[in-house]
């Protein structure tokens, strides 16, 4: 069984290309088929993983848009069992194209459709927006995971973006749910970072991930490698974060790696540091 999982946040600069990427690169590391798709025109999930987003054609516009089959759009990657349908700019035209658009909440529902006997997950990175990408997202997944900064204005917008989720799971999507929030760019040793923390704990209760991904120069230096973390450097603290976040996403699921792979150390799944290893 396929299960869709959204990564999605309104604001930007949340970490939610990186956590895309490195959940689906992990989630692939770990055995299981996973396929990443780029809703977002700016493409960074696309050129993240080494591919050259101005000629990813056909791509996920030709199928939200034009209605090409989903899987004419499917490309491996570098990583063993990740596979990816990638982005550029031309989706910056599909809110015009899809104005009138017959069912234009519902496209890439349909298109996935063609391929849920092919993947485990697939996982979809939005832009940080609420237009129409974002609710074709949220209408075609099955859980959503909300990264959010360890940052002053973290919870800025969260109960908002929550209360889209929830219309959407009203009007279009019955199945839809909040898989929980996630904590990104976090510093242990700003005392800003640890009252976010305790502040999104409250917001988010069980929901809210124990990993918690670290500000980390590997994660920012590896999509300019054209690499998931696991490729540039998984020994990282970043690379370590987000093996643990796979293995709880699976554990979640009662579900366990198909691949034996270096346990992370627990330590270093939460200790951040904003220097190069």
């Amino acid at each position: 069984m396929t299960e869709t999982i959204v990564i999605a946040n309104q604001k930007g600069g949340v970490g939610k290309t990186t956590t895309t990427i490195n959940l689906a690169a992990g989630l692939a590391t770990l055995g299981y088929p996973t396929l990443m798709i780029d809703t977002d025109p700016q493409g960074n999930a696309t050129s993240g993983l080494g591919f050259d987003k101005v000629e990813f054609s056909p791509n996920i516009y030709n199928v939200v848009v034009e209605l090409t089959p989903l899987e004419k759009t499917i490309r491996a990657t570098t990583v063993p069992n990740l596979c990816l349908v990638g982005a550029n700019s031309d989706l910056l035209g599909s809110e015009i194209a899809l104005a009138t658009a017959i069912g234009r909440e519902s496209r890439l529902r349909g298109a996935l459709s063609s391929i849920r006997d092919k993947f485990r997950f697939v996982i979809i990175d939005c832009p940080p927006s609420l237009g129409i990408l974002t609710i074709n997202a949220l209408n075609a997944a099955d859980k959503v995971i909300i990264p959010i900064q360890g940052e002053y204005y973290a919870l800025e917008g969260l109960a908002q973006f929550v209360e889209t989720i929830n219309r959407v799971r009203d009007t279009l999507n019955p199945k839809l749910a909040l898989e929980g929030g996630l904590l990104t760019m976090f510093d242990t040793r700003m005392l800003l970072s640890n009252q976010v923390k305790d502040e999104v704990s409250k917001f988010f209760g069980p929901s809210l991930f124990n990993t918690v991904i670290p500000r980390n120069i590997r994660l920012a230096e590896a999509p300019g490698f054209g690499q998931s973390i696991f490729q540039y450097d998984p020994k990282s603290r970043g690379g370590q974060a987000y093996l643990a976040l796979a293995q709880e996403f699976l554990s979640r699921r009662d579900l366990k790696p198909q691949t034996v792979v270096d346990a992370p150390q627990t330590e270093l799944a939460v200790e951040p540091q904003t220097t190069g290893e």
